[in-house]
């Protein structure tokens, strides 16, 4: 199923990220998170991709295709331009579509150390090459501005870029700060992008995690946030749990603020995923 027909059922959708950790998620473990994701039916699950050419995207490709024939999932293969060759992209678009899946999210990555020119510049570059392939492309957002962007006026044209190269629908970096994102969406469709903006929520599991965020993609912390830590900051099973339900709530108030849809950053657990289902279940914001 191609994901642009999610956003045509009259209600936002929810659906979850799985990880090849430096390509070092085996398939076998791969299905063992994807039967933990599959009883909670989410609109579709994504599986991010390691720069480094064809041997890390065959692990996305493999899992992307298992979650399809063997759980029943609608998958989004993850594909950036760094690290991959116009051929080595090309070849990835015919296994997606050999492979059953429909669904690309085309990204720019990180270039590589050694400075190496990289053959499509930025996401909208890709995302137009993804398209002809007869792939369903969608792109990533940044609510606070992509960190190695100093506009967010620019980092709004971008998006805009974005849409018109061919990008159905967009899945935003993780945030914490609900107002940062529902501000994003405004200057969003003031600026012309009319296709659906999924909001990025990830779970607080422990300090270092949170850390990293900041660093890696220049993240806000509100004082909810940052009590948070400061009150469980020597009993890691507690942050856990209330991580979990702080991102609950946070998916609650995004739900009721009306967003397109909700992306919830698993880290590879599904009883993330499984308990954050709950909590939303019980306040009434999913449907048993």
């Amino acid at each position: 199923m191609r994901i642009s027909s999610c956003f045509h059922q009259g209600r936002p959708t929810l659906s979850f990220e799985i990880f090849p950790p430096k390509g070092d998620l085996s398939l076998e473990l791969a299905r063992g998170v994807l039967a933990g994701l599959a009883p909670l039916s989410p609109d579709f699950v994504s599986v991010t991709c390691s720069a480094g050419g064809s041997g890390s995207s065959a692990r996305t490709i493999d899992i992307a295709a298992e979650a399809q024939d063997g759980f029943g999932l609608t998958a989004l293969a993850h594909q950036t331009c760094a690290g991959f060759t116009r051929a080595q992209i090309a070849q990835n678009a015919a296994r997606l579509r050999h492979a059953g899946v429909e669904n690309v999210l085309a990204l720019r990555g990180d270039a590589a150390d050694d400075g190496a020119p990289m053959a499509y510049a930025h996401a909208s570059d890709l995302i137009p090459a993804l398209r002809d392939a007869g792939l369903c492309v969608g792109a990533a957002c940044y609510p606070e501005g992509h960190i190695a962007c100093d506009s967010l006026q620019r980092d709004l044209q971008y998006l805009k870029a974005k849409e018109d190269a061919g990008a159905s629908f967009f899945i935003s970096q993780l945030f914490f700060d609900n107002a940062c994102f529902l501000r994003f969406l405004e200057k969003a469709r003031a600026a012309g992008v009319r296709v659906p903006i999924l909001a990025g929520v990830m779970p607080i599991l422990s300090k270092s995690q949170v850390s990293r965020m900041i660093f890696l993609c220049g993240v806000s912390l509100p004082a909810s946030v940052v009590r948070l830590l400061w009150r469980y900051e020597s009993d890691a099973a507690s942050l856990r749990s209330a991580g979990i339900e702080l991102a609950a709530r946070q998916t609650a108030q995004l739900l009721d603020a009306g967003v397109d849809g909700v992306h919830l950053y698993t880290m590879n657990h599904p009883d993330i995923a499984a308990r954050e289902l709950d909590l939303l279940r019980r306040s009434g914001h999913v449907r048993a």
